[in-house]
């Protein structure tokens, strides 16, 4: 069985997800392909997965017809954010009334966004949703891409995307070789109640050993945690019992949030910089994780890769719209110019950060003590860096730009 389709996206995630939704309702025969199974919607524990989603994400969902369904499951926003050192006295503290914002992101459980998004992806007749799937070859030719499937059927797309994460199947099919660095650290997260509410700020302690993020829930005491940690200490930390994790966890946090009363399960994910040398070829795309990773101290990772699938979509629409080959390799690169340097920037940068504050050299610790207190102070400075972070700032795609007010 042969199936001809113009996009087919490897990978129904939420960057994945995103893009077969930015495409909805288009010209544009899409299928979206995932080998898991659709995530169970949870209504009862939180998921250990969680993403901080900035203004322009935010701004996504809001023009694909998807926040509302997030709203009405969990949401929670992120006001304030108090960032301090774990070694001396350099703290800075954000607010989003400070910026003239409601909020300086929202954060929300990984499996809600895919879920609403699926959902929102079953309404357009001219997007299919196949999943799970087993794809055994991906072929790239002249004319554009053939994806096998187990099952037999084949696939013949215009273009191939690969949203298929850190280790991408198609971004190896293309050959495309990424620069990676191994940060040798591991991301713990669970989600943990504690004595006092959190008053929907987010506070990120750093450690020599990597940052340690407490971010708010919907339940007033309720918090995600995200430690990240050189690998030795993380299995160090993830052999304890709960009892030991609690305690190592108050002592590195403190008591900002009084004590912490009751933690889940635990999970852990490596952590690494990576970056495809191309994002592109004739006939593929690559979005978010498969093009790019970032350390998850600024929370930007996700983001990043609604951004990729809010551009791809915008290049694409517009060259169908011109009737261009949306698979040739001129009408891919505008996508891969407008989006490389901006997700360049931000690997640097947080980065930098790790090793900025993952340095316990008395000189780099009275630097980084200074500089936190120093741009504190400086109101221009420290409200260009949550317009930007927040996703407020930079050449943003149509469907990325807020409508409401």
């Amino acid at each position: 069985m042969k199936s001809n389709y113009d996009v087919v996206i490897v990978g129904g995630g939420m960057v994945g997800a995103a893009l077969a939704c930015a495409l909805g309702n288009s010209p544009l025969k899409v299928a979206l392909l995932d080998r898991a199974p659709a995530p169970p919607s949870t209504d009862k524990e939180y998921d250990l997965r969680v993403s901080a989603i900035t203004l322009a994400s935010r701004a996504l969902f809001e023009n694909l017809g998807v926040w509302q369904g997030m709203e009405r499951r969990r949401v929670a926003p992120v006001r304030e954010m108090q960032v301090w050192s774990g070694e001396g006295s350099g703290s800075i503290h954000f607010n989003a009334a400070e910026i003239g914002e409601a909020a300086l992101s929202w954060v929300i459980e990984n499996n809600v966004i895919q879920t609403v998004l699926i959902e929102r992806l079953h309404q357009f007749t001219n997007v299919h949703y196949l999943c799970p799937v087993e794809i055994t070859d991906i072929t790239l030719a002249d004319n554009g891409a053939v994806v096998t499937l187990k099952d037999g059927r084949s696939l013949n797309a215009k273009l191939l995307v690969g949203a298929d994460g850190a280790d991408s199947g198609v971004r190896h099919a293309a050959g495309i070789e990424t620069q990676s660095l191994n940060l040798n650290q591991k991301g713990i997260v669970a989600t943990v109640t504690t004595e006092k509410p959190h008053e929907a700020t987010a506070r990120q302690r750093f450690l020599a050993t990597g940052p340690l993020a407490f971010l708010p829930l919907g339940e007033a005491r309720s918090c995600s945690i995200v430690w990240s940690a050189d690998t030795a200490r993380a299995d160090q930390l993830l052999a304890l019992d709960d009892p030991a994790f609690m305690a190592e966890l108050q002592q590195s946090f403190g008591d900002s949030l009084g004590k912490i009363q009751t933690i889940s399960p635990r999970a852990a994910f490596p952590l690494a910089l990576s970056h495809a040398k191309a994002y592109t070829a004739p006939h593929l795309a690559l979005v978010g994780d498969a093009a790019h990773t970032v350390h998850p101290l600024a929370g930007q990772g996700v983001n990043l890769g609604f951004l990729d699938a809010a551009t791809l979509a915008e290049v694409l629409l517009d060259a169908a719209a011109k009737q261009k080959d949306i698979g040739a390799h001129e009408v891919l690169r505008r996508y891969e110019r407008w989006r490389k340097g901006d997700n360049l920037a931000m690997i640097s940068i947080t980065g930098g950060f790790k090793y900025l504050f993952g340095n316990d050299l008395p000189v780099v610790s009275q630097l980084r003590n200074l500089g936190l207190d120093l741009t504190n102070a400086a109101t221009p400075i420290k409200n260009l860096i949550m317009r930007r972070a927040s996703g407020l700032e930079g050449d943003l795609p149509k469907l990325a730009r807020r409508v409401w007010h």
